[in-house]
């Protein structure tokens, strides 16, 4: 036993220096880490210089009800200069109005016919902009016929805040944020997504090269083909974890620098400050940055990156298995494809279910189930999460994640020691179902 698992282990260790060591990962490493603070400066001084820069857009307003006045923002100015379309299209036309609003008369019960005219496609955030003014002028003219005036009703019309808290076991009270759970959720099951396919392939890739060398046959002489298949897999899970290692600290790192050159803080620099007196005093408001400070610090974020990594090593070994069974069984990356199709279906379902149910409802019964079947519980879990979910609900999910993992393994292990020494053959399905079963 002690001389299998060493046998495994040198496996393991030329897997994971042999990627360590070529340019391409310290490349891959070393960059990406810088491309993700790059774009966000980027965004970042777009947006402020769009904002210094930006002149203010008139618009042209051809009212026909003549109970229209529209108010100018920072942004947009309302114009009634004319009185007829045409008029108002050739100010849009020789560029003196950004573009053109029509207001036909129409029934206030069913408005219809409202058209806005520019010489390029409107953006969403206008096109709301106006819709919003329009119904609130709308509602206006409608509290108006019926005898209230729309004043009294603008004045007692309050914006109201809900607070949402979580009550723990022992009573205790988390406040929550929808929004900051559903990023959690979001990059965390994106994150597991990538990492399955991106190191997934790789397994293929390698076991495939290995075939066609002949190195493999080399291999299997002093070694058993399960031995060879398990340091494959986690040699290059070890080299993947190493990497996402180094990207979050080089991205939290250089983050903070991004976002001191820019004027801007981090979070636990900002809760540093509020920790203060003397720097709260000085402060005018902190009543929303309180809020958010209060939401990331009922977010228990060593649970929460605990998880992370034991559903990447989970979902990569389930499915990292898989990957060396296909890459067995095929001499090229051309013949895989069509054994990729079972594999790639529930890694698809699990990303498609995130967004459609996870996300959207993560307590509901389909989000539950998602989280639970080993095939997809390592993106759907990881969606989950964030909200909170009972022990014994994520004891099961694990539970059963390490028995899929054991399962896919004694699969791929049969399908791999006859396929790993097949050449100048296509296997089919039925090929491939063979092998499972006369396999010892």
């Amino acid at each position: 036993m002690q001389a299998a698992m060493h046998k495994v282990f040198l496996v393991i260790q030329r897997e994971y220096l042999a990627r360590v060591k070529k340019k391409s990962f310290l490349v891959a490493t070393l960059l990406t880490p810088l491309i993700f603070p790059a774009i966000m400066a980027v965004f970042v001084w777009i947006a402020v210089e769009e904002k210094e820069n930006q002149s203010l857009r008139v618009i042209e307003v051809v009212d026909e009800t003549g109970l229209f006045f529209m108010e100018s923002s920072d942004q947009y100015a309302f114009s009634s200069s004319v009185e007829n379309l045409e008029e108002a299209k050739a100010l849009v036309n020789t560029g003196e109005r950004y573009g053109a609003l029509y207001i036909p008369k129409m029934e206030l019960s069913a408005p219809q016919g409202i058209q806005f005219y520019g010489l390029e496609n409107p953006s969403t955030s206008l096109i709301g902009y106006l819709e919003g003014a329009l119904k609130r002028k709308i509602e206006d003219q409608k509290l108006y016929a019926k005898g209230i005036d729309p004043k009294v009703l603008k004045e007692i019309r309050t914006e109201v805040s809900v607070q949402a808290l979580t009550l723990g076991d022992a009573g205790e009270e988390t406040v929550t944020d929808a929004t900051v759970n559903y990023a959690l959720g979001f990059l965390s099951g994106i994150l597991i997504y990538l990492f399955i396919f991106i190191y997934g392939n790789q397994i293929m890739q390698g076991v495939i090269e290995e075939k066609s060398t002949r190195i493999v046959e080399i291999l299997v002489s002093s070694l058993r083909p399960f031995q060879l298949m398990m340091g494959k897999i986690v040699g290059i899970g070890a080299v993947g974890l190493t990497q996402f290692l180094i990207w979050v600290l080089l991205v939290g790192t250089l983050s903070s620098l991004v976002m001191g050159v820019l004027g801007m803080q981090m979070p636990q620099q900002q809760a540093m400050e509020m920790a203060n007196p003397e720097l709260m005093a000085a402060t005018p408001d902190t009543g929303e940055l309180g809020a958010i400070l209060q939401v990331i610090d009922g977010i228990d974020f060593v649970s929460l990156v605990a998880a992370f990594v034991f559903y990447f090593l989970g979902g990569y070994l389930l499915y990292g298995a898989l990957f060396a069974a296909v890459g067995a069984a095929v001499d090229a990356p051309s013949d895989a494809q069509q054994f990729m199709l079972p594999i790639t279906i529930p890694l698809l379902v699990g990303y498609m279910g995130l967004f459609v149910f996870v996300l959207q409802d993560p307590s509901s019964s389909t989000s539950f189930w998602l989280s639970i079947i080993p095939l997809t519980s390592p993106i759907a879990m990881m969606g989950r999460i964030s909200y909170g979910v009972p022990f014994w609900e994520l004891a099961l999910s694990m539970g059963l994640l390490v028995l899929g993992f054991f399962g896919t393994t004694w699969l791929a292990a049969k399908i791999y020691r006859i396929g790993i020494l097949m050449h100048g053959t296509k296997p089919s399905y039925k090929t491939i179902w063979k092998w499972v079963k006369s396999a010892n």
